[in-house]
């Protein structure tokens, strides 16, 4: 009776009140099920590993001490013709690398401590397979290798793929010998007042070291590591009045340095005792009195095959400039041991050029922590800039 009454006072509405409980329950599984059908799209990012991209010419290996956070060192991977990141290699604490004579391997000598910051030390070198960047291996060193910035001097390979010689610093200086081969550490060289390691090319047997007396000290190593020689040349720096940058280039068995002052030094080191060619300057006439020098943690690049020197310079150069970002780059011919270009250096403070015959140059922006490249192939032109900051302190590159 109730529901007749209900109806007559509200024609057709028991009707509506059912069509609306449809429609409402019509709506609800209409939103449950796009809800639903949302939820299945937003699945779980399915983690992988990708493999990377063969190494090209301008593949880039940019060290980075990771200054705020030490004990997380890396090396960014980079493709330099793209500027795109390909992967990354761990370097722990303080950890310094070089590469295989033949590119195909990456050699790490670090420092693992086991409660991150403090606890048992482990020092040992780490072997990367430079196509894959997987780890291949693992041969433990004394714990007294050098834990220093990025330096390309403080672990190098020889060119037979035989021998790796790592610095070490307790602060006394040495340098251990490690024997890729047996993958074992095989002997320790003492080098009082010496540091800074340079391989010989044509005699793998045999390493080179800058003293501080402004000399050059050559060890030579029998077929099982041990010291046969060692010879000291007279001084060809002084090391008081204007020392030489410990990053050197190399052309061949030559290596060629810059002095903070902006003197060119060449040393030949093939035999038992380098020998050396006379100096010349960088920096004539009115450039000499605005104070230009060269400045930078790797301040040089050589492009061996067209005999092309990069340097970053800075004006008004003083004591303790020598780390001063590069203004610009000026450009020399070694063969006539002149300038031949000079263009805007964007704050360089390393220099890295790659080989073949199409070269670029590449920089790390010391004020960004950008890296820029050039084309150098004729008249230098700026080419790529990776915006992003690269990494937390990147200080050296490698190229491939």
């Amino acid at each position: 009776m109730h529901d007749e009454v209900a109806g007559a006072r509200t024609p057709g509405g028991g009707m509506r009140a059912a069509q609306w409980c449809v429609w409402t329950i019509a709506w609800v599984l209409g939103a449950f099920a796009g809800y639903c059908g949302a939820q299945a799209v937003q699945m779980p990012e399915q983690v992988g590993v990708a493999r990377l991209t063969p190494a090209g010419a301008y593949r880039l290996y940019v060290s980075d001490v990771a200054i705020s956070h030490i004990v997380d060192g890396k090396i960014h991977v980079i493709d330099g013709d793209t500027m795109a990141y390909r992967g990354m290699v761990s370097t722990a604490l303080a950890g310094n690398s070089t590469l295989s004579a033949d590119r195909s391997e990456i050699y790490v000598a670090t420092t693992y401590l086991t409660r991150l910051n403090r606890g048992e030390r482990v020092d040992q070198v780490d072997i990367y397979d430079a196509a894959t960047l997987a780890l291949k291996g693992e041969i433990v060193i004394p714990s007294k290798h050098a834990q220093a910035l990025p330096y390309r001097g403080l672990i190098r390979a020889s060119s037979d793929g035989r021998w790796l010689f790592v610095q070490n610093a307790t602060p006394a200086t040495s340098v251990t010998v490690v024997d890729l081969k047996a993958r074992a550490v095989v002997g320790e060289v003492p080098t009082p007042g010496c540091w800074a390691l340079l391989t010989v090319p044509s005699e793998p047997s045999r390493f080179t070291t800058i003293c501080g007396d402004g000399s050059l000290l050559t060890v030579t190593l029998d077929a099982t590591g041990k010291v046969v020689a060692q010879k000291r040349t007279p001084r060809f720096f002084d090391a008081d009045a204007d020392p030489i940058f410990i990053h050197g280039e190399y052309d061949g068995d030559r290596v060629i340095f810059v002095s903070f002052r902006g003197m060119v030094h060449t040393a030949k080191l093939v035999g038992e005792q380098a020998t050396f060619e006379s100096p010349w300057p960088l920096v004539h006439g009115a450039d000499v009195k605005q104070g230009w020098r060269p400045g930078g943690y790797q301040p040089v690049a050589l492009h061996a095959a067209s005999g092309r020197l990069y340097v970053g310079m800075h004006p008004s150069g003083r004591e303790g400039s020598h780390k001063e970002p590069a203004r610009e780059i000026w450009v020399y011919d070694m063969a006539r041991r002149a300038r031949v270009a000079r263009f805007a250096g964007s704050m360089a403070i390393a220099l890295a050029v790659s080989r073949g015959d199409k070269p670029l140059l590449f920089a790390i922006d010391g004020a960004s922590n950008a890296l820029v490249s050039w084309d150098v192939q004729g008249a230098p032109r700026k080419r790529k800039e990776r915006l992003a900051p690269l990494g937390d302190s990147p200080t050296l590159i490698e190229v491939q």
